[in-house]
């Protein structure tokens, strides 16, 4: 890893460090809603489609923040551990298990670093989804992390941004869409933050660091790492709100306004571990 992308991943561990209390407390994730009803908030339609059923299975939550999903995937029966870098995230995932009761274990840890840390798990499934992969320096350790935790047989389920709106200028108050980064990007983009996306008026100023991976980059790191991929889909519709003027649909999901062409938004890959 170079010194930008460490530097990179050190600034973001603190921005995460420092935006947890605030999503804990914020509308976005209605933690108190989830903790008086944990049934009242079911993962979106395109989640439970491409995850399924987990009921009784060994699960691996990947970057999974304070812990909302992986307790969501506890209550749907899975025995779930959820790993991320934040040791503020951490904290309150465990927290959040305790106030709900939902069996869950929580590893603070770099999700390339999880071999080490977690020597010898075998999991059915590893799950990961929305806004991950951008925060990550090189998918190749990633996807080792994915392929070493798998049992055989098991399989990998990741749920994310498309590569291509990443090319559009995410700050223009509205349209038409315009090219502003390199798809093939060379290294991190580095943004001053103020607020978050889930607490927007937070007063709280960090800095991020972000990666553009390309689809060759993500189904490359699988492939080199033995797994086979069994689904791949696009969307035209995403989870959360990537350019300012989308428009936010009664099923939950964000697109782009009906007069533009639709262009690939959110992906889905499953791919699994021979066994």
């Amino acid at each position: 890893m170079t010194d930008i992308d460490a530097e990179g991943v050190s600034s973001n561990r603190d921005l995460w460090n420092a935006w947890t209390p605030h999503h804990v407390a914020s509308e976005f994730y209605d933690v108190e809603g989830f903790v008086a009803d944990p049934a009242s908030q079911p993962f979106d339609s395109i989640v439970r489609e491409v995850v399924g059923d987990v009921s009784g299975r060994r699960l691996l939550h990947l970057q999974c923040h304070f812990g909302l999903d992986t307790l969501r995937l506890a209550l749907a029966g899975a025995r779930v551990t959820g790993v991320d870098f934040s040791h503020e995230a951490i904290a309150a995932a465990r927290v959040l298990a305790d106030r709900t009761g939902l069996p869950a274990v929580f590893v603070e840890s770099d999700v390339r670093a999880l071999p080490d840390e977690v020597p010898g798990a075998a999991f059915d499934v590893v799950y990961t989804s929305h806004g991950v992969l951008s925060w990550l320096p090189d998918l190749r350790p990633w996807a080792a992390t994915v392929a070493h935790s798998l049992a055989p047989g098991g399989v990998f389920h990741v749920i994310d941004g498309h590569p291509t709106p990443w090319i559009f200028d995410d700050e223009a108050l509205e349209p038409p869409l315009r090219v502003r980064y390199p798809y093939f990007g060379d290294g991190p983009l580095r943004f001053e933050e103020h607020g978050s996306y889930a607490a927007p008026d937070a007063d709280v100023t960090t800095v991020s660091y972000s990666w553009a991976h390309t689809f060759e980059e993500i189904v490359g790191s699988l492939l080199a790492e033995g797994l086979v991929i069994e689904s791949l889909r696009e969307y035209p519709k995403t989870t959360w709100r990537m350019l300012p003027w989308m428009i936010r649909g009664d099923d939950g999901f964000w697109r782009l306004p009906p007069e533009f062409p639709e262009i690939p938004l959110m992906f889905s890959l499953s791919a699994r571990k021979p066994g």
